[in-house]
């Protein structure tokens, strides 16, 4: 028998850890380790152990777990033209973007405040808003301050790879177990289009001079944390006519040695944002053409579809940002760090992992059922849990599935202005949606109302709240079923 039904949102606001271990007990299962049989059946448990609670490194575990960047290393050594690292809005999700530089002291009392609070959290990044590794006392003195005090909580970095092979060994001695490098050429002649100029043994390069220098470092880098089994990431800035069929050279190049993923993410070109990208009239992809490069990696290093382009301070789960309640100045100056909300969110989520996987397997079972070959995209509007429990007009993006015989995988999400406001449709906001739909047959949301369900439909898409509340999987595979003859009570037309 499935397990009931327990709203994420509802545990997360909950302020007493017993009430959490309750929930978690009333399931039958109070063990925190339950919930690795999810691991998926190609990877070893010592890797799977790895990435199990990191939202970054598993699509599995961006459903539960929570992610913090903490803005302590403001330096670069860099210039990237897509980059401007001064420019900040509280609604812009974009690397380098910060509300407030810490020290590595005000970083510690920020982590206590937000693990006290967001019972979700596993993860704690520097990813600038600079680099890292360039500015590396400030990283290294917050993570040892954070590890002192909160020893179970996983530590990562991104960097651009520059000063990387510098500290390697530093990162294995502070126990720092996942590290992102941003990796957008393998080919100079490409990088030079990217990189105005970089900052290397106290000079500063321009030029192919400088694109040999970083992509020689990056590789370094890359190979030397392989070795010492520390789990790596490659991002990747998908730039329309400079390096998107290149990135299919530089997937092999990072498969061969060792990456775990590698993270293909669309330009974000706006003139506002003060880029020369921007400023230049660059633009970026559209979904369907970076779904097509993703596509045409399959097979290469493992990709991860389920990137969010994070803010340098970023708060929450993946595609919730929840820095703006955290500021320094609605903080305790001095938390106290409670353990138990955090330990007993867990338990709960070991017993929803479990559910969440039977699920899943009854899932494929129904899709290998159907003697129809074909596939769907569907759009899922949630709130994370791997349910459908988000109302179609408060979205602010869109998951995409796509279904065939083979399973259900997800590919993508797409970012969308919420349609509904205080009651009120927004129609500018609807077109925008439909839009961002593209390529879309059938979105599933917990409710919709007649008028957006409407205009849907007259741009051929469908929409139902049948499914709200159940697992994604569980009513991808009925509605799979329904399109191509497989008769189930579930299904929707």
């Amino acid at each position: 028998m499935s397990a009931p039904i327990i709203s994420l949102e509802s545990l997360t606001n909950t302020t007493s850890s017993g009430q959490l271990l309750t929930t978690a007990k009333s399931g039958g299962c109070a063990s925190s380790s339950c919930g690795s049989s999810s691991r998926p059946t190609d990877m070893d448990w010592a890797t799977w152990e790895k990435i199990k609670d990191h939202p970054c490194f598993s699509e599995e575990a961006h459903h539960y777990f929570a992610r913090m960047h903490v803005a302590v290393a403001p330096a670069c050594n860099i210039q990237c033209n897509y980059c401007n690292r001064k420019y900040d809005c509280a609604n812009e999700s974009r690397p380098g973007v910060v509300s407030e530089k810490l020290t590595p002291g005000q970083a510690l009392r920020k982590v206590i405040a937000v693990a006290n609070e967001v019972p979700q959290l596993s993860v704690l990044g520097i990813a600038g808003p600079g680099d890292a590794c360039y500015d590396w006392k400030k990283t290294r003195a917050t993570f040892e301050r954070v590890a002192r005090e909160i020893p179970d909580i996983k530590l990562c970095i991104s960097t651009n790879g520059l000063a990387l092979p510098e500290h390697v060994d530093e990162l294995a001695e502070l126990n720092i177990s996942h590290v992102t490098i941003t990796i957008n050429m393998v080919d100079p002649a490409v990088g030079e289009k990217i990189y105005p100029w970089i900052f290397y043994g106290h000079r500063r390069y321009t030029g192919m001079e400088a694109a040999k220098i970083l992509h020689q470092r990056q590789m370094l880098g890359l190979e030397m944390l392989s070795k010492r089994g520390i789990l790596t990431k490659i991002n990747s800035v998908m730039i329309p006519g400079v390096n998107d069929q290149h990135l299919i050279e530089v997937n092999k190049w990072v498969k061969e040695r060792g990456a775990f993923l590698h993270n293909v993410m669309p330009l974000i070109s706006d003139p506002a944002h003060g880029t020369w990208f921007g400023q230049t009239g660059q633009r970026g992809p559209n979904a369907l053409e970076l779904k097509t490069l993703q596509d045409r990696l399959e097979g290469g290093a493992k990709l991860m579809r389920h990137c969010r382009q994070c803010r340098a301070d970023a708060v929450g789960l993946l595609g919730t940002d929840r820095g703006q309640e955290f500021t320094l100045d609605q903080i305790p100056l001095e938390p106290g760090y409670d353990s138990g909300k955090r330990h007993a969110y867990r338990e709960v989520v070991s017993r929803i992992r479990d559910d969440h996987l039977a699920a899943k397997n009854q899932a494929t079972t129904t899709l290998a059922s159907v003697s129809v070959r074909g596939s769907l995209h569907v759009a899922v509007a949630t709130k994370g849990g791997g349910r459908i429990n988000e109302h179609f007009g408060h979205a602010k993006e869109f998951q995409v599935y796509e279904a065939s015989q083979t399973g259900i995988k997800f590919v993508g999400h797409r970012k969308v202005e919420p349609y509904c406001h205080g009651g009120w449709g927004e129609d500018t906001a609807l077109a925008g949606i439909i839009a961002a739909l593209e390529g879309i047959n059938i979105v599933l949301c917990a409710k919709i109302g007649d008028c957006p369900q409407k205009q849907l439909m007259e741009a051929g898409i469908r929409a139902t709240e049948t499914f709200g509340y159940d697992y994604i999987e569980t009513a991808i595979s009925a509605l799979y079923a329904a399109e191509y003859g497989l008769d189930l009570s579930k299904a929707t037309a």
